[in-house]
């Protein structure tokens, strides 16, 4: 009776331990709490406890109790219940893995081995604790399985469904969608949307189905979605602070993000390539663009030689915050100095997931594209040697390249990350090994994600292990990175995702507003290979999407916040579509891709491609809610302000974009035809009699075609997608 009470005692401790139990769990908890008794909680005490829990408590590891052993320390999680092969203290004892325990003594014996590893494999219960009278500390550092219930940590449930369509009528209140909208309002709606520009004359040829995907297919899409997903990954061309240097080759990250939603690269492949596209091929030009992601946060360049250890930490927080936010839809920078306010984060999650990137610095890499093979050699830097024809430069992060050198206060990275007290480099506590977040995985997987670099390699294989962990759908985090993905794909498409959060699926985030339609989106994408462009599809084609923006009084007063999606709510543009359509409807666009950018206002390229250098940004970006790219940005204001018209009335570019549509329709004909052929230019409709009979009497009082034509660019209409 005394043993069948003790195990109730320990069984909660071992749910959070181990939530997957072996089916003779209990048979094999009675027969270690025996092994304890009589055998190992001795041999604990003569060979561990000095150490761990009794004179002193050594790397964080108290063993006095089974709830801190199990708990761990400074180097993570050692024994997992039931799993000796997947302990570190057994490697440690057996001399497999430093730091070899005890440190001070000899290898204990095989014998002794063998019983500690049979009660590993047997639970590893106590019967007491080792040290009379010593209860466990509560510790917040443990995340229990309560923990893993918040929505965005679950499982993707299985939801039947047929349509998004269908998912939404289900909740909808007895309420129905609006009635489609027309076919030039749709037709404008879909390029608007997956391609920022406003649609061509003939757009309208074909169903929109096959519009659609005539779009998907244009290399105008991967420059309209790449300017969302910069924005979450915070690029820019600059390193910030006040001497804001040029980063010359930034521009690769960008190119790569356009060519990889083009091609519609898986998007866990896209995710693995921008953490560690070096490690999963280093060959590859684009997969080392890729990892520019992590290097396009500030940094400063003058700093003092006690400023050093603190910003090679601020440094990585940068990286590890907007890996966090940006794919995982997690505030996981607030662990830095304590374990998170709200979410199960605790500090030590997050330091080990910081060690990821112990030695991940930027580099100035030299490449050759081989125009047939694409292949690359990486260019020794020898100054003497000039660089073969088509070779270029690129800004990429990582390991194993000469590093950038910001400073001369020390070198470019230390050679450990540190768990740090309140988050100071004057209060370490001991040295941090990788790991993940516990509300994302389960203790004994961590093996599971492990990537050993082959022999000679350069780099240490951390960031692809992240990468293996954070695409994980089973075991790891690719559950909640699918959810964070198709919801950035809805609120683009939508002016809201599905999460009005979208940089914050934690517990000071909202909750979805659809968790089935999300989860099923997620579990599309997924089953489509990662792909995003049949999510899209899903989205453009559905009543949802394609419904009017007809007013309902009622339907308002139902779901004010448009929750249910049963009416089309009007969009306005970002700054950049904004320029760009004005851009085309002038006929001046010059849609020539890739390259460095330009910070000339009067550049006709996309504005996609105006460089950002963060201490001046341009100010008609700006003044249209460019954000500052200093941290991951999910979505943008929407402001009406006086300087957006100025810009419109005033400027110089504003100018030449209304003289360009005032040539564009001067060969129509009579003013009547040029009034049709502008609206047909600039809204894909015909103007109403009101509206005609207004332009008319406006070039009839004497204002030119360009001054007719600059004003409708500053009309609502131009800059709204309804």
């Amino acid at each position: 009776m005394h043993r069948f009470f003790v195990f109730l005692l320990l069984f909660p401790a071992l749910l959070v331990a181990a939530p997957t139990l072996p089916a003779d769990h209990a048979v094999r908890m009675e027969r270690g709490l025996k092994l304890f008794q009589e055998e190992v909680a001795g041999l604990l005490k003569e060979h561990c406890l000095r150490c761990h829990g009794g004179e002193k408590v050594k790397s964080g590891l108290d063993m006095a109790t089974r709830e801190e052993l199990l708990r761990g320390g400074a180097h993570g999680t050692v024994v997992v219940p039931f799993d000796a092969a997947g302990s570190v203290l057994v490697e440690q004892i057996n001399h497999a893995k430093e730091p070899h325990m005890p440190d001070d003594r000899p290898k204990l014996s095989a014998e002794v081995i063998a019983k500690i590893t049979a009660w590993i494999n047997d639970g590893a219960p106590y019967a007491e604790p080792l040290v009379a009278g010593k209860k466990p500390k509560r510790d917040a550092s443990v995340v229990t399985n309560e923990d893993r219930q918040w929505w965005s940590f679950l499982p993707l449930a299985k939801v039947k469904a047929n349509s998004i369509d269908e998912l939404l009528l289900k909740h909808a209140k007895g309420m129905k969608f609006n009635p489609p909208a027309d076919k030039a309002t749709l037709v404008r709606r879909l390029y608007l949307d997956l391609t920022g520009l406003p649609p061509p004359e003939g757009a309208d040829e074909g169903d929109l189905n096959e519009i659609a995907d005539k779009l998907l297919a244009s290399p105008r899409y991967g420059e309209r979605w790449a300017r969302h997903w910069l924005d979450v990954a915070r690029f820019a061309e600059s390193t910030g602070f006040e001497q804001d240097y040029d980063r010359p080759f930034a521009f690769h990250y960008r190119d790569f993000v356009i060519k990889a939603l083009n091609q519609d690269m898986p998007y866990d492949t896209f995710v693995k390539w921008q953490l560690a596209g070096d490690e999963y091929e280093p060959q590859n030009p684009l997969a080392l663009a890729a990892t520019g992601f992590l290097g396009a946060g500030v940094f400063p360049s003058q700093i003092t030689a006690n400023e050093v250890e603190r910003t090679r930490y601020d440094a990585m927080d940068d990286m590890l915050s907007t890996t966090g936010g940006a794919m995982l839809g997690l505030t996981v920078g607030c662990a830095r100095c304590h374990d998170h306010k709200f979410d199960p984060l605790p500090m030590r999650d997050y330091y080990q997931m910081l060690s990821t990137f112990t030695t991940t610095t930027r580099s100035n890499v030299d490449v050759w594209p081989d125009r047939v093979t694409s292949a690359v050699t990486v260019m020794a830097k020898d100054k003497s040697t000039p660089l073969q024809a088509g070779a270029t430069r690129m800004m990429i992060c990582g390991e194993g390249y000469d590093p950038i050198v910001m400073h001369t206060q020390g070198g470019p990275f230390f050679e450990k990350t540190y768990f740090l007290k309140r988050g100071s480099t004057d209060m370490k506590d001991g040295e941090a090994q990788q790991g993940f977040m516990q509300a994302l995985s389960t203790p004994g997987d961590a093996k599971r994600w492990q990537w050993q670099p082959p022999a000679g390699a350069k780099y240490s294989g951390r960031r692809r292990t992240l990468s293996n962990w954070i695409t994980d759908v089973d075991k790891g985090a690719g559950a909640l990175l699918a959810r964070v993905i198709v919801n950035r794909l809805w609120q683009h498409h939508f002016g809201t995702g599905l999460v009005a959060t979208p940089n914050d699926f934690g517990k000071t985030g909202t909750a979805p507003s659809q968790p089935e339609l999300l989860d099923w989106l997620a579990r599309k994408l997924i089953a489509n290979g990662w792909q995003l462009k049949p999510v899209h599809r899903l989205i453009v084609n559905s009543q949802a999407y394609r419904q009017s923006t007809q007013r309902s009084v009622e339907k308002e007063a139902a779901d004010p916040a448009n929750a249910l999606c049963m009416r089309r709510v009007p969009q306005r543009l970002e700054a950049e579509a904004i320029r760009d359509s004005m851009l085309a409807v002038s006929g001046t666009l010059d849609e020539t891709m890739f390259g460095p950018g330009t910070r000339d206002e009067n550049s006709k390229r996309r504005s996609i491609y105006f460089t950002i250098k963060r201490s001046v940004l341009m100010g008609s970006m700006v003044a249209f809610d460019l954000p500052e790219p200093l941290v991951s940005q999910g979505s943008r204001p929407t402001t009406t302000v006086a300087p957006q018209a100025l810009i419109l009335m005033n400027s110089p570019q504003a100018r030449t974009w209304a003289e360009g549509l005032a040539k564009r329709i001067a060969s129509a004909g009579d003013v009547k035809q040029q009034i049709v052929k502008a609206y047909a230019i600039c809204f894909h409709r015909a103007p109403k009699a009101e509206e005609l009979a207004q332009g008319l009497a406006f070039i009839q009082s004497g204002g030119t075609a360009a001054d007719y034509c600059q004003v409708l660019l500053s009309l609502n209409e131009m800059v709204y997608v309804n």
